[in-house]
């Protein structure tokens, strides 16, 4: 298995792992408002989208792509 070839430095993995905070704050925050305005449960499925733009920055930053 080759490895993998890092093409961003410190702070570009520093900006992604800020991103992917960013997001995870907006997916939590989302997550208390639902819960505090008692929505159905369907509408929890929007909150994929932030808690994915999180996980995808902090792995980002995580192998440095």
């Amino acid at each position: 298995m080759t490895p993998r070839v890092q093409n961003i430095g410190a702070r570009g993995a520093e900006r992604r792992r800020r991103g992917g905070m960013v997001w995870l704050v907006v997916g939590v925050l989302g997550a208390a408002a639902l819960v505090g305005v008692r929505a159905p449960r369907a509408w929890a499925l929007a909150l994929a989208i932030p808690f994915a733009a999180a996980a995808t920055g902090f792995l980002q930053a995580r192998e440095r792509t």
